[in-house]
Formats: structure tokens, sequence, C-alpha cells
């Protein structure tokens, strides 16, 4: 299993976790099962977004004796009514199933106490002007939760969290898909058919500038819909026609800039190591250009996609990791203390480029890489 530290929380997170809607339904001894199997790949981090209370306690049962090996992520403002989980912005109710929430996993914190489902403005300015950032805020310095973070479906809104310097986990929705859509408040529009129906170009603005700021300010990133609701496994339900590997789905977001971990909402043992077969997986099984490149409808020409295509590099630099942490400066006017460090402790760097043209011709999605690269050694330096 690869370790990554999720932002500046310090904590090291497996990049395989769990989502914990495949337990829904499973019987204590199921779940104890299907976790002792994920503990022993070392997948060491869950989502609990749920607020069924059997999931929980199962969860919990599961955990008996190795709570401080695993880091759990808890929701905020979710609760249970009528046999199903809400959403609550009311803060008796927030109050009580995070209660429940400890109670049940048989715990006195929270790794990290996730502020549920923030879509829309509105909703945003409501929480974090009233009292469900001031009760996040106290369990924080009670101990209670050590870390607080946020989960949202719109790059505008949670960059408006991110800025707010409150939070420093985010929980976000990154795939090829989503990443092609421009921001929006209904979460639904992600996967409307209606939405593909159109040619679109490269990864949209707004995200793409959210994943760089969260690598700015430390803030970790943890993914979900990593498969798009399973509809990129398949090449039916694909807007791309083609259908991706959990493999490739897991590479293209762990490859985005602040993102440490996925979380994959396993039904079975099966699906956790098609997952988990990332970790071992050989390049060519990583690569998900194989399916992105070359389309008429949908393309990323000349857009740098990290996919690491343009290697080997005649002399050595690691072209992806350049491009990456050159694009973190350029809505900057200065460089970032940490950006510099990452780039400085490269191997080799921008201006050791020989303009040999190899990785030009690598590369699936024609980026002008030659360009880029005096671009980065004129902006660092060297």
């Amino acid at each position: 299993m690869e370790y990554r530290t999720l932002g500046n929380t310090g904590l090291s997170v497996s990049a395989i976790a769990l989502g914990c809607e495949g337990f829904v339904g499973k019987t204590e001894e199921q779940t104890c099962a299907e976790m002792d199997f994920a503990i022993s790949k070392g997948i060491n981090f869950i989502d609990m977004y749920a607020s069924n209370p059997d999931l929980r306690s199962n969860i919990g049962k599961a955990l008996t004796g190795r709570r401080e090996q695993f880091i759990i992520q808890g929701h905020l403002c979710t609760t249970w009514e009528n046999d199903q989980y809400l959403r609550t912005r009311d803060i008796d109710k927030a109050i009580a199933s995070f209660e429940d929430q400890l109670a049940r996993l048989d715990t006195d914190y929270l790794d990290i106490g996730m502020i549920h489902y923030v879509d829309s403005e509105e909703d945003f300015h409501e929480i974090f002007n009233g009292p469900v950032i001031r009760l996040a805020l106290r369990l924080k310095e009670e101990g209670r939760i050590r870390h607080i973070g946020l989960s949202s479906h719109n790059p505008t809104v949670a960059r408006m969290a991110v800025e707010s310097g409150l939070i420093e986990v985010l929980m976000f929705s990154i795939n090829p898909c989503y990443d092609l859509q421009p921001p929006t408040e209904n979460v639904d529009d992600l996967w409307a058919d209606e939405n593909y129906a159109h040619s679109l170009q490269n990864i949209d603005p707004e995200r793409e500038r959210l994943y760089e700021l969260c690598e700015e300010k430390g803030v970790g990133l943890d993914v979900m819909k990593v498969y798009g609701g399973g509809d990129l496994l398949s090449e039916t339900n694909s807007p791309f026609g083609k259908a991706m590997t959990p493999v490739q789905c897991i590479e293209y977001a762990l490859t985005r800039p602040a993102v440490a971990s996925i979380m994959v909402g396993c039904r079975s043992c099966d699906e956790m190591q098609a997952a988990i077969d990332w970790c071992t997986a050989s390049k060519e099984e990583r690569d998900y250009t194989a399916v992105m490149a070359g389309m008429e409808k949908f393309t990323w020409k000349g857009h740098c996609m990290y996919c690491g295509h343009c290697a080997p590099c005649s002399v050595g630099i690691d072209i992806a990791s350049v491009n990456k942490y050159y694009n973190l400066t350029i809505a900057q006017n200065e460089i970032p203390e940490t950006v510099r460090e990452h780039y400085k402790a490269l191997t080799h760097h921008a201006s050791e480029c020989i303009q040999c043209g190899q990785c030009e011709t690598n590369c699936p999605f024609g980026v002008a890489i030659i360009e880029q690269m005096e671009k980065a050694a004129e902006k660092f330096g060297y």
C-alpha cells in the first residue's frame, strides 16, 4: 500500500481508502470480515458519511482494539430519521448525531470532522456564518475532532471553504468526466446525459484552480465518485463511449494536485481488491490516456494531464512534476515556499532541457513541452 500525507494535517493515509456505502445492509460478521481484509491490505482510512446506526455500530465493532491504527473521517450534519440518512443544518440534530457516531464507533474522537455536502453558496454562508462552523471549531478545541473538513461537488463553494482558512481537508468528486463540467449547485448536473451531449474541451478552469489552491494552502484532498458512480467502468454508460478500469480511474485522481486518497465504496472484497490493484499495477495498466486521447467530442489537446507519457526524458527531467509545480505558480505573483522547495528537490530541472523534442513526440495530448520547460526555467530561475 502507498501512504500519502493528507495536506498539512500530518496524517499518513492509505492512497486507497474506504467509502462506507459498501457496508450498508451488511451484518456485523460480514462487516468485520471485510474490514479485516481491508486492513490486511494496508488500508487505514475510512469515510463515514452515513448516519445508519447499524452501520456505525458494525464499523465500531470491526475496529475494536485497533482504533488508533485507523483514521476515521466522520461527517457532521448528517442524521437518521424514518429509517433513512438525511443531511441537516439543525444544530441540535447535528450534535445528537455526532454523539451517536462516537458512541457507536466506540471512540472519543474523529480524526476528521467533515462538514457534510455543501454545494450551494447560500448553504456555505449559512454554515460559515452560523452555528455549524462554531460547533466544528468547538469540537476541535475540545479534541473531539482533530481536523475540520468539508465535502462538496461544487468547485466554487469548495474554493470558498479553502480560502476561509478554516478547513484542513476537502472531500471532492474527481474523475475525467466531472472535470470537464463547469461549476454547478446541482450535483445531478454532473451525471446528466444532456451535459455530455455537446463537445467539451479540457479540465474546467475552476476545478483545476481548486486542486492547485489546495496544494498551495496545504489542504488535503480525498476523493469521492472516482468511478463516476460506476458509469466510467461501463462502455455503455460512460460519456466517453469507452470503459475505464478501476486502476485507470484511480490513477487519474491520484495524479491531481493535493490528492492524497481515494474513497472507494466497495461492496465486496473483490471490489476492494480491484482498487488495491492500483498499488502494484504497471505503468501500462495505470495509463488512462488510452481512453482519453484521440477523441473528437472530448479533448484535452495542449493541456498537461500529468500522465507521465512524456517520459523518459533524455536528460532525466520529471516533466510532469515540473509542469505541475509551474502551474501552481501561474496565478500568483510569487512562488509559494513549499512549491519552490518541491521544485528544488527534483533531481533535474527545467533549465536542463536540451530541446530534443522526444517528450513532445510521446505526449498524447499535444502539449508544447519545450515551451513549458522554458517558462518553468524562467519562473524558477533554473
